[in-house]
């Protein structure tokens, strides 16, 4: 499993010196990854990586994968905020919503961001908030001809995008607006290793482009081939082959789009996990031991630090630091302090004896933890840091405080009564 760059010493200093939980990235790692997707698909012209900010949404973060080449892909106002105040406008983001409010179509068209368009049905708002889009991209959501995966569902029971007559009928009326430049999009898995996968999502969606342009006269400019591409939680699972990924999607491209009336379009992607996935950790300490029915390992981050091995029993690989002589592995449930019993990291995972103190690393949560972090039971959520290329490590997010989660509250004048 990927581990921080820094030996077991260095990372014992570091947790003496910033108060555990925290978050650990590591700069390089990041860069490198979003390197080594934009160049799996360098044969592509005008390709463009959108990295997915609900994955990892910290400034820092974002700028310094803007800087390695990467686009934006947004779904909310605040996402569509933090690349504002980070200058990174115009067609560098694509904004995918869904039920979306007003004012976040006249934020995007603010920045100028692509509008991805969760449905037809949202065109009529969009144009009476924002006027016709010059650029327009619409969601497919195919039904009962693919199958999902475990975290994303089924399409069939998904709540996003439209269905292929909804998709026709959408083009059709967005080119008699004036609409005069047109996108394909669809995200059908999260967390999928299978490179089949994605190759047969390129097929369909290069099938529906010729489609699209039989039925509706409209050719397409871009195909946003979504994300989802996952990444190994597990020591004995082998990370994705993103050249031999990309290379298969072109062998889908020379068969089905070169030396066609499609041969302009440009891809894009809209991957987060596999780029900061593995080159984060959380860091957490052993506060305290139990044994009862069995044994129980209790550190300091919880449940509202990372909360997919509690919403989703996600495995995380979890390594002691400094284990020096610890005797045979033994199976412990590592848990937070949360008042609810799913406050869980591991289940009778075989882990050297635990004791108070020990400083443990949960591996690949650079996606989709901070990120889904939260206040239940008033847990104060942690700091975030990064670790340059130079070596140095800057606080890119502070840890909470109890004047943060109170911020808000209208306190009453008096105690009631």
């Amino acid at each position: 499993m990927p581990r921080p760059p820094l030996d077991d010493v260095a990372l014992e200093a570091l947790a003496q010196r910033f108060p555990t939980p925290f978050y650990l990235y590591d700069a390089a790692g990041m860069v490198r990854a979003a390197r080594r997707l934009i160049d799996a698909f360098a044969w592509a012209p005008g390709f463009r990586e959108y990295f997915a900010v609900k994955a990892t949404p910290t400034p820092a973060i974002l700028a310094l994968l803007a800087a390695a080449g990467c686009g934006m892909d947004c779904s909310s106002a605040a996402e569509l905020e933090l690349v504002r105040r980070l200058a990174i406008t115009g067609e560098s983001v694509m904004f995918s919503s869904n039920m979306t409010p007003v004012a976040e179509f006249q934020a995007a068209a603010a920045l100028g961001a692509i509008i991805n368009l969760d449905h037809p049905d949202l065109l009529a708002g969009l144009v009476a908030a924002c006027g016709v889009p010059t650029t327009l991209c619409l969601r497919y959501n195919p039904g009962a001809e693919r199958q999902g995966n475990r975290i994303i569902g089924d399409p069939a029971e998904s709540k996003f995008g439209a269905t292929r007559d909804q998709l026709l009928q959408g083009y059709r009326h967005a080119a008699a607006l004036g609409v005069r430049r047109f996108g394909l999009h669809a995200m059908l898995a999260s967390n999928e290793r299978d490179p089949a996968y994605f190759v047969a999502t390129a097929r369909m969606l290069f099938a529906l482009a010729h489609e699209i342009r039989r039925a509706c006269g409209v050719t397409l400019s871009f195909i946003n081939l979504g994300g989802g591409i996952g990444i190994p939680y597990r020591p004995d699972e082998a990370p994705v082959d993103l050249a031999a990924l990309g290379a298969a999607i072109r062998d889908a491209w020379e068969q089905q789009i070169a030396g066609t009336d499609l041969a302009g379009l440009t891809l894009a992607l809209e991957c987060g996990r596999v780029i900061t996935g593995p080159h984060g950790w959380l860091v957490t300490r052993v506060r305290h031991v139990k044994h009862t029915y069995r044994h129980y390992a209790g550190v300091d981050a919880t449940m509202a630090d990372l909360m997919r091995p509690g919403m989703y029993a996600a495995y995380h690989h979890i390594t002691l630091v400094n284990p020096g002589e610890r005797g045979a592995p033994r199976p412990v449930d590592v848990v937070g302090s949360l008042c609810e019993n799913n406050d869980k990291f591991a289940i009778q995972r075989p882990l050297p004896p635990l004791q108070p103190g020990d400083l443990l690393l949960i591996h690949d949560a650079g996606a989709h933890g901070r990120a889904m972090g939260f206040n239940y039971n008033g847990k104060l959520r942690a700091a975030e840091y990064l670790l340059a290329a130079d070596g140095a490590v800057h606080c890119i997010r502070r840890a909470e405080t109890l004047d943060d989660l109170f911020a808000t509250v209208c306190w009453p004048a008096a105690a009631p009564g």
